[in-house]
């Protein structure tokens, strides 16, 4: 990793991050934007490090499969990041997703993820 990348804000951290990660570039965004010492709570456990976040990454891809994403809400208070979002793909669909995250020394070094797929039929 450069130098430089480490000497980011927050903002340009976070705002790099949604970017990415809306464009289903996770790889890029685990690399240049998450600690390898990232912390990650999810509803199915504790995940650790750039292995835990790809992951996560899977799952999504997985679940969602070229899901189109929208953020509701993005907000951003020094080091703390919020994120309420939802996503439509194909037959699925989530209406709930809302991350946190800390960020600091120009990475993401702890994140909370939740989320309910749901059957696109649902209400």
């Amino acid at each position: 990793m450069t130098e430089h990348l480490r000497a980011r804000s927050a903002r340009e951290v976070f705002d790099e991050h949604l970017r990415l990660s809306n464009e289903g570039r996770f790889a890029e965004d685990i690399e240049r934007n998450v600690s390898p010492d990232c912390l990650v709570l999810e509803r199915r456990g504790v995940f650790r490090g750039h292995a835990g976040v790809r992951q996560l990454a899977q799952w999504l891809s997985a679940e969602l499969p070229g899901a189109h994403f929208t953020y509701t809400t993005v907000r951003l208070e020094g080091r703390i990041g919020f994120l309420e979002w939802t996503a439509d793909a194909p037959g699925v669909r989530v209406r709930d997703g809302a991350d946190s995250y800390i960020i600091e020394d120009g990475w993401i070094v702890a994140q909370t993820i939740h989320y309910t797929v749901e059957t696109a039929a649902e209400s």
